[in-house]
Formats: structure tokens, sequence, C-alpha cells
């Protein structure tokens, strides 16, 4: 299983969409993982770190493209209806990664909340691959200017993300669940 901490890594000059591309390969193969693991009666250890591996790999590519990526393409394309379904899909996407980082995998539903993040992103991927990158290409996006300014914010996201996990508040359901065992009745 490849739960390692690895991201993606883009040459030098990787295009926006070549880099956004290979981020939907990724991700497609670690929810390939998870439903093997499900299948398997994997441990609840292994589909945690795989889940917080996924809800990170959403949350930096989501970011990139919001800031990044979809403006250059509502500027170049005209068809604002496409990039405002692709917000909507980030929303409700970010809703769910929310609720999966609340949860454990032992949680009712856990299983079934990732399957259907799965589920939307595999629909997002279809429509951007599909649609919004062949409109991209053909209105002639600076993809390589572009894909550099997106390895630079998702490396900076990358190591936001990782000095988190070393804070104080490194893993929030153990934080919730040591504040719930020491709260005291409150004295009068």
């Amino acid at each position: 299983m490849s739960t390692a901490k690895s991201h993606a890594k883009s040459g030098p000059n990787e295009d926006a969409i070549t880099l956004l591309s290979a981020d939907h390969t990724k991700v497609k193969q670690l929810f390939k993982e998870f439903q093997d693991l499900k299948e398997e009666d994997g441990s609840a250890e292994d589909k945690f770190e795989l889940v917080t591996q996924i809800c990170q790999e959403l949350k930096i590519h989501t970011e990139i493209e919001e800031e990044i990526f979809y403006p250059a393409v509502r500027k170049a394309i005209d068809d604002g209806d496409l990039l405002d379904e692709a917000l909507i899909e980030h929303s409700a996407a970010k809703e769910l990664i929310a609720q999966l980082e609340e949860m454990s995998p032992d949680d009712e539903l856990y299983d079934a909340r990732v399957t259907v993040l799965g589920e939307q992103i595999e629909h997002h991927v279809k429509e951007e691959e599909g649609e919004m990158f062949p409109k991209a290409k053909k209105a002639k996006i600076d993809g390589e200017t572009l894909g550099a300014r997106m390895t630079q914010r998702k490396s900076e996201l990358m190591a936001d993300m990782e000095s988190d996990e070393e804070g104080p508040n490194a893993n929030p359901r153990a934080a919730k669940k040591e504040v719930a065992d020491t709260k005291a009745p409150a004295s009068r």
C-alpha cells in the first residue's frame, strides 16, 4: 500500500494540465487502494492513514485549482457554468473531507463517506479532463506559466500541512478525545 506521504513531483516545465492530470491519477489510485482495503477488511489504522493522504491530496489539489487554474481558465474560455459547477463540486468534496477528518474508521458510515467522495471525485475528474481541459487547451492558456505557479503553490501548501501535522494539534481526533476524557464536572 502506498500510504507514504509522497506527493506527485512535477518537472521543471510541466504544464498545468499535466500537473492536474497527474494529481487525478494519483488520487484515483488512492481510492482504489481504499476499496481494496475495504474488501480485504483492512485495519482501521491502514484506512485512517490512506484516507488522511486522500484528504490531504484533495485539499491541496482543490486549492491550486481554485487559486490559480480556474481563474485563468475562466478568463480564457466562455463557459462560466462549467467553472461554477466545478466550484460547487469542490465544495461538496470539502464537506465530505471535513466530515472524514472528524471521524474514525470505526465510525458508522465512514467507509460509505469515502466511497461517495471517490465517486464524486471520479465524476469531477471526468468533467475536467473531458470538457474543461480541452477548452483550456483550445483557448491556448499559458499552461507552462500556470504549471510553474501551481507547482510553487503546491509546495507551499504541502509545507504548511507538514508543519500543521507536527504542531500541538497534530491529530484533532486524539486531541478531541483527550479533552473529552479530561473534562471534569464543574464544581460550584
